[in-house]
């Protein structure tokens, strides 16, 4: 379904609730949506294309915003297979159009869209390019890394829009009934934690426009208290926790594990801490991994296993050190029957950060928790919180 976003920029993206996996890892239970915008002065521009499993609804969508008009440009923003997939097929319909893209976009663009040749129908454009379109004009912005090296983002200066690619996005579908923050730093983080000086770069070029709307490639465009969106993203591409309290992950075999991340909860609650809890045996490891950047203090709780540690903690740590991971103060606790290895590990798996406060020493539970432990959780609440 086609709609407005202004009198002359109109939504033409697609929901997909059919895949309950994004990019093949990350859960959607609320779908997932692949924008995209009709944008109209004089000569009309479309804002890049959508995933495979919607073009044909895309196309259709395309065609009502034309209304039998003719169309001048394809900008192609961001060239993942999730919005460039189209692009053979819009070219094909539309054979008057110039595609419009970055100067690596285009030399990627042969591996996207293979035995196209588009050579004869391409402008390239680079920082500081304008587009006009006729009573309204394009202004390109790169935003290279951000989260992939040929990004470019684009500000309409008639609406005062910035179509931001991939930034300012969210899992689920547009009109999902959701709050924004969780959803949006689950994929922020997951996505393009990695590459937080890069997104500083793009906020300081967007601190000299004026900006009415968002309008990015995934989740509802957003024309309302943008500072809030814009001081979140400054707050997560710092590696800053826009949360308070303390962050528990826990992961264990047999349930014994669990007793005793329950019981530190207990303890840190008691002591008039905001405490959050999560069993990465069941639950989201993603969330998991966003909220390890979302709270300023975490205590890992793992059970040992095969001289490491039990696999849901090591699959969370590594997205971790694979996500630039930093600044952050860490406690540890670990469980064995007979060899505990779980909290060396787990230091081992975070030594590629930076920044980290590790809280000492690591207490470690035989199998159950028992009275005797009790004093060693306190003495760690007292330490992660006096920290």
């Amino acid at each position: 379904m086609i709609e407005n976003v202004t009198d002359s920029v109109i939504y033409v993206g697609c929901d997909d609730t059919t895949d309950p996996l994004f990019e093949s890892q990350y859960a959607v239970p609320n779908g997932m949506c692949y924008n995209s915008y009709v944008v109209k002065g004089d000569k009309t521009a479309v804002m890049d294309t959508v995933d495979k499993k919607v073009i044909d609804q895309w196309l259709n969508n395309v065609a009502e915003a034309l209304n039998g008009n003719p169309v001048d440009y394809l900008v192609v923003q961001h060239l993942e297979p999730d919005h460039s997939a189209a692009i053979a097929n819009f070219m094909d319909a539309y054979p008057e159009a110039t595609l419009v893209t970055s100067v690596k976009a285009a030399s990627m663009l042969p591996n996207f869209a293979v035995g196209k040749d588009y050579s004869d129908r391409i402008i390239t454009v680079k920082e500081g390019d304008v587009l006009d379109l006729g009573g309204r004009k394009l202004h390109f912005v790169t935003a290279p890394m951000v989260h992939w090296p040929e990004v470019i983002m684009t500000y309409d200066d008639k609406d005062k829009i910035l179509f931001c690619a991939d930034a300012f996005g969210k899992f689920g579908t547009r009109k999902c009934e959701e709050e924004w923050d969780d959803e949006a730093a689950r994929y922020f983080l997951n996505i393009v934690g990695k590459y937080g000086v890069q997104v500083q770069n793009v906020l300081k070029k967007a601190a000299g426009l004026e900006i009415a709307a968002f309008c990015p490639l995934h989740g509802p465009y957003l024309t309302e208290d943008l500072g809030h969106y814009i001081h979140l993203y400054d707050i997560w591409s710092s590696y800053k926790p826009d949360l308070e309290g303390i962050f528990i992950p826990v992961a264990s075999i047999h349930g014994h594990t669990n007793e005793v991340a329950a019981k530190l909860k207990e303890i840190l609650e008691a002591k008039g801490q905001t405490v959050k809890l999560m069993d990465l045996t069941r639950e989201d490891v993603h969330e998991a991994a966003a909220n390890c950047y979302r709270y300023p203090k975490i205590i890992l709780v793992a059970c040992s296993y095969d001289a490491g540690v039990f696999p849901p903690m090591e699959r969370m740590l590594n997205i971790l050190a694979h996500k630039n991971f930093q600044n952050r103060t860490i406690g540890f606790v670990e469980n064995g029957s007979w060899a505990p290895s779980a909290a060396k590990t787990m230091v081992e798996l975070l030594s590629k950060c930076k920044n980290l406060d590790l809280i000492e020493p690591v207490v470690t539970i035989r199998t159950s928790l028992k009275d005797s432990d009790i004093p060693a959780l306190e003495k760690l609440a007292d330490d992660i919180i006096n920290a």
